[in-house]
C-alpha cells in the first residue's frame, strides 16, 4: 500500500472542529492527530478522518452511518478502537461535533499516558 499525504482540506476542517475541545495536536507520520491526556482520539489519514471510540459507541456509529469502517492505516494492521468516518458524517456539523465529543470523552476516561522519553541507545558520549 502506497503512503498518501493527508488531505489539507480535511486537516483544516478537523483543526477548526477541534477548537471546541481542550486537546493537544501534533503531527504523526505527516498527518495531524489530536490527543487528550496523551491518548490519541482523532486525526486525519490520507483522505479520511478517524476517531477513537468505546466499543458501544463503535457499534452505534457503525449502525447509524453507512461507510464507517475500522481504521487500518497500513494494510493488515487495524487499529483497535478506531474508525474511519464517512464524508457524509463530517459534512454534518452537528453530528460531527457529537462524535468528536464522544471520542474526546473516551480519551479522557482512559489512563493518562506519560510522555515517552527519547532513547539514548547508541549515543556516544
Amino acid at each position: 500500500m502506497e503512503w498518501k499525504k493527508s488531505s489539507p482540506e480535511l486537516s483544516a476542517l478537523l483543526d477548526v472542529a477541534m477548537k471546541a475541545f481542550p486537546c493537544q495536536n501534533k503531527m504523526m507520520f505527516g498527518s495531524p492527530v489530536y490527543t487528550a491526556h496523551g491518548n490519541m482520539f482523532a486525526g486525519v489519514h490520507a483522505d479520511g478522518i478517524f476517531i477513537r471510540l468505546s466499543e458501544s459507541d463503535r457499534k452505534e456509529i457503525t449502525a447509524a452511518y453507512k461507510g464507517v469502517t475500522p481504521f487500518e492505516p497500513v494494510k493488515g494492521h487495524m487499529m483497535r478502537e478506531y474508525v474511519n468516518l464517512p464524508e457524509a458524517l463530517y459534512k454534518d456539523g452537528r453530528a460531527f461535533h457529537e462524535w468528536l465529543k464522544r471520542a474526546f470523552e473516551f480519551a479522557l476516561a482512559l489512563a493518562p499516558k506519560e510522555p515517552k522519553r527519547r532513547s539514548h541507545k547508541g549515543k556516544r558520549t
